[in-house]
């Protein structure tokens, strides 16, 4: 469980800087799970490894355009925020920078219409802010807020929906769930005209899953919570596709947590609204879900943990090998494996 076991190399080259042109024509690695058995694909094509009865599972989260840049109002020195998470009415859990310069008291002027008091402070540049403002919360983000790209990601994003998955719904990420970047509605719709049933949960994506992991022990990492709804409606299908033995796949490692993370909780798919900070790392057993489509993770990630988990670390190191050889796109805005 030592955390150097899950690095590897990447050229720079190969880190994806800028969406491409369609969405679906991404390409797709085809990975089978037990033998490890690689195949060259295009997203688009995903529809040949699904059959009817099948169910897709997507995370409708929405990102917030939560990283802004305001200054102190009694020194005039530069703070940005990264939004993370809505605690309560106006107070937000967020990543801030610089960290020392704040205090509780403090008070971050971003415009004539938006500011926020520091109200605590925990580690790792974390705060708690309250927020005043005039108009719409949500809406002054929008319109001063930037979308938070990771920050390997150099080049300006021009269109920025292309950091929201088509089906996003529920605004509350700080970070896209990049599996489901690939899908466009047309191929969601040929999908759903095959018989697969296609439900969607809601994790907001937060520090918990972007947060890297700096303990030599991989089982000493602490993860942050992270808030997810199910639906009474979403249970029962997946209660019955699971009674009736049929295959759950899951779009992301946000949505394959949620359903672990539910899973694990109650043995069974149930309608809640919770938060977990459930952390997969091999040896997991998987209790909810049959496939995996996700991107190409960054080392010693605990997303590169997750589908080590699902398969094995030595066939996923294998398969990055492969795709680094054979010039796949990593990261966010890469292409995607499917394992099945």
């Amino acid at each position: 469980m030592n955390i150097d076991d899950y690095d590897y190399i990447l050229p720079k080259e190969l880190i994806a800087q800028s969406p491409i042109k369609n969405r679906s024509d991404s390409r797709l690695l085809i990975m089978e799970k037990t033998s490890g058995l690689l195949k060259d694909d295009v997203f688009k094509n995903i529809t040949a490894y699904f059959k009817k009865g099948d169910v897709l599972v997507l995370n409708d989260t929405k990102v917030l355009p939560a990283r802004i840049f305001g200054k102190k109002k009694d020194t005039g020195a530069n703070i940005e925020l990264l939004l993370l998470k809505n605690i309560e009415n106006d107070i937000w859990e967020c990543l801030s920078r610089p960290f020392k310069r704040l205090s509780i008291g403090t008070i971050i002027s971003f415009n004539e219409k938006l500011e926020c008091e520091v109200i605590d402070k925990k580690e790792d540049g974390i705060i708690f802010a309250k927020f005043s403002y005039q108009g719409i919360f949500i809406e002054l983000m929008e319109k001063y807020g930037l979308m938070p790209l990771p920050p390997y990601i150099h080049k300006k994003l021009n269109n920025q929906d292309r950091y929201q998955t088509v089906y996003a719904k529920y605004w509350g990420s700080s970070a896209a769930p990049t599996a489901g970047l690939h899908f466009t509605q047309d191929l969601l719709k040929t999908i759903e005209n095959m018989g697969v049933e296609i439900v969607s949960i809601t994790l907001h994506v937060g520090l918990g899953t972007f947060r890297p992991v700096t303990e030599k022990d991989i089982t000493k990492h602490n993860m942050h919570f992270e808030r997810y709804i199910m639906t009474k409606d979403v249970a029962l299908k997946l209660n019955k596709a699971k009674k009736e033995k049929r295959k759950i796949y899951a779009v992301g490692t946000t949505t394959t947590r949620t359903l672990e993370a539910i899973m694990n909780k109650y043995n069974m798919f149930k309608a809640c609204d919770d938060s977990t900070d459930i952390f997969i790392y091999p040896g997991y057993k998987f209790k909810a879900i049959d496939g995996l489509i996700t991107n190409f993770h960054l080392p010693k990630s605990t997303l590169l943990m997750l589908v080590s988990a699902f398969s094995s670390r030595e066939k996923i190191l294998k398969a990055y090998k492969y795709a680094i050889e054979n010039q796949y796109r990593f990261f966010s805005f890469g292409d995607a494996m499917f394992i099945k």
